[in-house]
């Protein structure tokens, strides 16, 4: 898959709805898979301050919610939604919970993990690991669940 193809990709909103990739042409992405009970469920708010602070200059959060990690996601589409709008204050798109990994694996995260290994592996190790995509479709970086969202904030204003 080129860059460009990241523009080809789709993911389903938790009410059903289709949500093109395409509306993301010279937007700087970044792609989280999330989970409300995790230690790591902080980020949340940070993810949103990057959103505030550089969503007006391009930046799109994009948050995916799984449950294959220690089963710390385990609500509903509804449950995760209110939980982090009443919680973190969340207005960035957030999707149905899906997989990051294994047969089932969302097309998002396939096409993410193939462009960006970490470590020489493909596989998503926890939540709240990070993928940025710069205006163009390239997947730039991809960081862990230990780095935090204001440690990316430098890398997003390169490419904003």
């Amino acid at each position: 898959m080129s860059a460009s193809e990241f523009y080809n990709l789709k993911a389903e909103k938790p009410n059903g709805q289709e949500y093109s990739f395409d509306t993301l042409k010279d937007k700087v992405v970044l792609v989280v898979n999330t989970a409300s009970k995790c230690g790591f469920t902080p980020q949340y708010t940070g993810l949103e301050e990057l959103h505030q602070k550089y969503k007006d200059r391009g930046l799109v959060v994009l948050g995916f919610p799984c449950n294959q990690f220690g089963g710390q996601e385990p609500g509903t589409d509804d449950d995760i939604d209110n939980f982090c709008k009443i919680n973190h204050g969340v207005s960035f798109q957030l999707f149905k919970k899906s997989d990051v990994n294994g047969d089932k694996t969302n097309e998002v995260f396939k096409y993410l993990k193939d462009k960006k290994s970490q470590l020489g592996l493909t596989r998503i190790k926890w939540n709240f690991e990070k993928f940025l995509v710069d205006k163009q479709g390239n997947v730039v970086n991809r960081y862990s669940s230990m780095a935090k969202p204001s440690d990316i904030g430098n890398d997003v204003e390169k490419l904003l």
